[in-house]
Order: C-alpha cells, then structure tokens, then sequence
C-alpha cells in the first residue's frame, strides 16, 4: 500500500551518452566523434538504454511505495534532504560516495543498473529488489553499515566532507608548500600533496599509495644494498585496508621534496578525534581541495587558509540487505 507520508529521493546521473549529446549539441555530431577515432558508438547507446530503463523500472515502483523525487547528480550539493528522507541510488560506486557526503546519516539503498558492466561493490541490489527493501528500510528490518566520513574545516568557515577520500594540494602540476602539524610534531613542507583516507576509501587511492611506496622501497633495497624502514598500519598487512566504521583516518604526504626550507620527517599516520591534521597553507594561488575526485568541487586552499582534517561526526549509512 502507498504510503503518503514517506518520500524517497532518487538519485541519478548523466550517462556517457548525455555528456556526450551535451558537449556536440546531437547524437549524430557525439557519433561521428566517437566513430571517427576507431570507438563503437553502440556500446554507449546500450548503456545509455539499460540505464534509462532501470531507471524508468525504479521510479513506477518507487512510486508504487511513496513520493518520489528524482535529482540529478549536479543538484546533490545544494539540495536539502528531510530528516526521515528515504535515499535511493542508481548508478556506478562513485555516486554512491558523491552522494553520502550530503546526507547524515540518511540509509542509502544502492542499486547496480548494470551488472554486467558494474562490479558495483557499493552496489548490492537490483532494481528489482526495491519492493522489498523499501518497507524493511521504514520498519527498521534490514541490515546496515556506518560509514566513517572525513571532514575539512577551514578558518574561513568553509567545510567539506569526504567518504573516500580528501586531497589538499595543488590545482596544477607544481608542488604545494605548507607547514603540516599532527600529534605534537609540525614541520614545512613542499609536496604535490596529502592525502586524507578513509576506512572505506582505504581499499582505493589509500592502498595504491601504500602498494607504491613498499614497491619504491623494496626496489632501492635491491639495487643499493640499503635499509628502507616503513611504518605501516596495523590492520590487514599488505591488504592495507581497514574498517568502513574506523573511528580514525590515515594521512599520507605524496612526492615529499626535501630542502634547506622543506622537511619530510611528518610523512604518514593515523587521525583520531584526539589527534586531527592541521595544514596551513603558503601557496599565493593554486592550492585546492577536494573529495572523492570530485575535483570541480573543490575549495581554495591558498595562503593565510588554515585547514583541520578530522573524523567527521556525522556518518554514512549503507543499507545491505534484510
């Protein structure tokens, strides 16, 4: 039976095929591009479908079950979700993190459109599945997962929010100068970068950091002779991941440079509501960050900006299944 009172917000996005259409005005000007440069136009019209009709299945059930707001991708950041909103998701993984960072501790329902293109680890259900997850989600019958989120505050007031991951940097290829201070310890700096992760980002862009270093190092061992001592976190060894729930975060200096201005001892380690990062920011202009690389979303970072990384209070919460 339809529920007036309980309204769920469906979330999209643009396929390829509309970002395309968008940048060459027709599908047969966004064709001939594609065919032009050897690419199969048709595999982007078929996701294009798949996608629309996924999409078109959800919202006759959706609506079926309660009021339905569909919002586009774009509109996430100025949107204003109700306290009892219920959130549905179609899309890859990356809208599932884009879209968390907005709500507070809202359960997110996550449909894979695709399965067979997806891999969709953030994505447990199909659309299929939303008659009968919606109810269990309002009558408490499901199982869930917090998600521990990263929070930026700035001495400008400004704050943002990351699920995977935050980069404090600069905009372009050059180095970023600073001075860094955690756990007591501060120092300068220049580098292209840190990088903030999370426990459910810790799987990406964290392991890729980690996986690179041990290889740097294991590979100057062998070919100097040398020692190479690196501090790792405890949790799962070279697996490098750790819980979604963490209470805590790791930060991680990329392509330190080391100078008579710029030290490189403050390089990587664990941020806990007793011990966050502060970052105070040398660059005159080009320094940014950003979330979940989402980079068109970011927030200037430029001198005299004092930024403090935390655990965010609010969390995210992924809806499993019953």
């Amino acid at each position: 039976m339809r529920n007036e009172e309980k309204k769920i917000v469906l979330i999209t996005r643009k396929s390829r095929l509309d970002e395309l259409i968008y940048r060459f005005n027709t599908l047969s000007q966004a064709r001939f591009y594609v065919e032009h440069l050897g690419g199969d136009f048709r595999d982007y019209i078929d996701e294009h479908r798949t996608y629309e009709e996924v999409i078109r299945q959800a919202v006759a059930i959706l609506s079926s079950l309660g009021r339905v707001t569909q919002l586009d991708r774009a509109y996430l950041p100025n949107y204003i979700f109700g306290r009892d909103d219920t959130i549905v998701v179609i899309g890859q993984d990356g809208l599932v993190a884009n879209t968390i960072k907005y709500l507070d501790s809202h359960p997110l329902i996550a449909i894979n459109p695709d399965p067979a293109r997806w891999d969709g680890n953030l994505l447990p259900f199909l659309v299929d599945d939303l008659a009968e997850i919606i109810p269990q989600v309002w009558y408490s019958q499901c199982s869930r997962r917090d998600i521990t989120l990263a929070k930026v505050s700035l001495n400008t007031g400004e704050e943002l929010y990351g699920v995977n991951d935050i980069f404090i940097g600069p905009r372009t290829h050059l180095s970023l100068r600073y001075n860094i201070s955690h756990g007591g310890a501060s120092e300068n700096q220049s580098s292209s970068g840190i990088i903030v992760s999370t426990g459910l980002g810790s799987t990406g862009w964290f392991r890729s950091l980690m996986v690179g270093a041990r290889g740097v190092a294991q590979s100057w061992e062998r070919s100097s002779g040398g020692t190479v001592t690196m501090t790792e976190p405890p949790e799962q060894g070279n697996d490098y991941s750790f819980p979604w729930d963490a209470n805590y975060l790791y930060f991680t200096v990329r392509e330190p440079f080391p100078s008579q201005y710029s030290q490189t001892d403050l390089l990587f380690g664990r941020i806990s509501p007793d011990a966050p990062l502060t970052i105070s920011s040398y660059m005159p202009e080009n320094g940014v960050i950003f979330s979940d690389g989402i980079e068109k979303d970011y927030i200037n970072f430029n001198s005299g900006t004092v930024a403090t990384i935390g655990v965010a209070q609010k969390k995210g919460c992924l809806v499993l299944g019953s």
